[in-house]
C-alpha cells in the first residue's frame, strides 16, 4: 500500500486550477494512519524530542498522534485570535495580503527540543513563520515532517536553505 495512493485529490478546490491533496481519506484507513505515522516517526526515533509542535488543522491530527508516539508534548499553532492565553505570534505573507499564527507564551522552554509537523508542505509560508516563532521562544528545531511535498511550489527547498530538516512522505509533481 502507497500512501500516496490513500490521498484523495480534488479538482478546482478551493478554485480553479488547484489540485487539493485530501488526506482524510487517508487518516479513514487503520493501516494507512499507521503506517504514515510510524514513517514520520522513523527519522526522528532517539531524538530525545521535547515537544511536537502541529500546524492547524490537520497538523493537529497527525502532530498529536506522532507527539504520543515519541511521548512527547503537543503544541498547538492556531491561527490569530483562537488561542485562549497569552500568545506569541509571526506575520507572514501570502499571494495577496499576509495572515499571522500564533501559540502559547508558554508552549516552549528554552532549549527544548521540537519537531515541526503538518499535513503538506507548498509555499512554505505558515512552516517558516512557525519555525520562526519556535525560535523566537527559545525552542530548538530539530527538524520538519510533512506527509504531503509539492516541491514545485518551493516550500521544502526554502526551509531546506534555512537549515533544517525537512522530511515528506509522498510527493506531487507540477502542482
Amino acid at each position: 500500500m502507497s500512501i500516496k495512493d490513500l490521498i484523495r485529490t480534488i479538482p478546482d478546490h478551493p478554485k480553479p486550477g488547484i489540485q487539493f491533496r485530501d488526506i482524510t481519506t487517508l487518516l479513514m484507513d487503520p493501516e494507512g494512519l499507521e503506517i504514515t505515522i510510524d514513517q514520520l516517526v522513523e527519522p526522528y526515533r532517539g531524538a530525545h524530542i521535547d515537544k511536537v509542535v502541529g500546524v492547524e488543522a490537520r497538523g493537529f491530527i497527525v502532530g498529536g498522534a506522532l507527539a504520543h508516539r515519541i511521548r512527547a508534548g503537543f503544541v498547538p499553532v492556531r491561527k490569530k485570535g483562537k488561542l485562549p492565553w497569552k500568545t506569541i505570534g509571526q506575520d507572514y505573507e501570502l499571494e495577496y495580503g499576509s495572515d499571522r499564527v500564533e501559540m502559547h507564551t508558554d508552549a516552549i522552554a528554552e532549549g527544548e527540543k521540537v519537531l515541526l509537523v503538518d499535513d503538506l508542505i507548498a509555499t512554505g509560508g505558515t512552516a517558516l513563520a512557525t519555525l520562526e516563532m519556535i525560535q523566537r521562544a527559545g525552542g530548538d528545531v530539530v527538524g520538519c515532517a510533512f506527509v504531503i511535498d509539492l516541491p514545485d511550489l518551493g516550500g521544502s527547498r526554502r526551509i531546506a536553505e534555512r537549515g533544517f530538516a525537512v522530511t515528506s512522505l509522498c510527493s506531487f509533481e507540477g502542482e
